[in-house]
């Protein structure tokens, strides 16, 4: 694709939704604003294939939940080398959503703000203007490695294998964590905490949704808000009241769960 943003020329956007009035949404909001114009639409993915192939957009609005084709699908489709810069669509805020961040020019949760929308679209006529699209070509890539799986859930993921790598971002650049260097995840509201041997990171995703990724002969989650590699527990300690933590082997000690106790102990003998 050769961009024709920042030439004189129109920014040249493609909208793909299911949802008619989510179109025609996105569609007022980008008459707001200059020199942008709407080449076309799609209701699905094999109309957005083509059109995308047809109409070599500079940028495209791409909802993530389509019949017949989803978004990771048409991205697989359109092979990553030939996808305009995207701002992904999605109606759940869910562990898909760390891949869709790191490899979109942005992403938008409906409903979203007018204001939101601004920033994202800010984002990708950057993208698109600077025609610096191997970095996101390249992220693109990894979308597909660690958040196809995802987005079908616990079956998909099962079929696929368990997550191997997780991509993190920090300072403007992308890089793959592989879960062989996690310790140990611990819940931060919407986000979760990474950490390693000597950093930590924090990717936008549930903890819920980790567990049903991480492969279980690996992680055991001990508590609501901890998940541990358990060939990273060193001891399990007894306190007070009945309570017990976990002593890693780097020292760190978390709680562990009234309930989750004794499957830890059968858990950790088989280590």
């Amino acid at each position: 694709m050769t961009t024709r943003a920042g030439s004189g020329h129109p920014l040249r956007v493609l909208i793909v939704d299911d949802e008619p009035l989510a179109r025609e949404h996105i569609q007022h909001l980008l008459s707001e604003q200059p020199d942008v114009s709407v080449v076309g639409q799609a209701e699905n993915g094999e109309e957005a294939l083509e059109a995308i192939r047809r109409l070599d957009p500079d940028v495209v609005f791409l909802d993530m939940q389509m019949p017949k084709l989803t978004g990771l699908d048409l991205v697989r489709e359109i092979g990553p080398s030939f996808m305009p810069p995207t701002v992904f669509v999605t109606a759940h805020d869910e562990f898909a959503l760390q891949a869709f961040e790191l490899a979109a020019a942005d992403y938008l949760v409906k409903p979203f703000s007018d204001e939101r929308f601004e920033e994202a679209f800010r984002r990708a006529r950057e993208r698109a203007e600077l025609n610096d699209l191997d970095a996101l070509r390249e992220q693109l890539r990894m979308v597909l490695e660690t958040g196809a799986a995802a987005q079908g859930g616990r079956h998909t993921a099962r079929a696929g294998g368990y997550l191997q790598r997780i991509a993190v971002q920090g300072r403007g650049r992308m890089w793959p964590v592989s879960v062989s260097e996690i310790d140990h995840i611990v819940a931060s509201g919407v986000y979760a905490e990474l950490h390693l041997e000597d950093e930590t990171h924090l990717v936008r995703t549930s903890l819920n949704t980790l567990e049903e990724q991480l492969d279980p002969e690996q992680f055991f989650r001990i508590h609501r808000s901890v998940i541990v590699r358990l060939d990273q527990v060193d001891v399990l300690i007894k306190e007070g009241g009945g309570s017990y933590r976990v002593q890693l082997t780097s020292g760190k000690t978390l709680p562990v769960g009234r309930s989750r106790r004794e499957e830890l102990e059968l858990r950790l003998g088989k280590i």
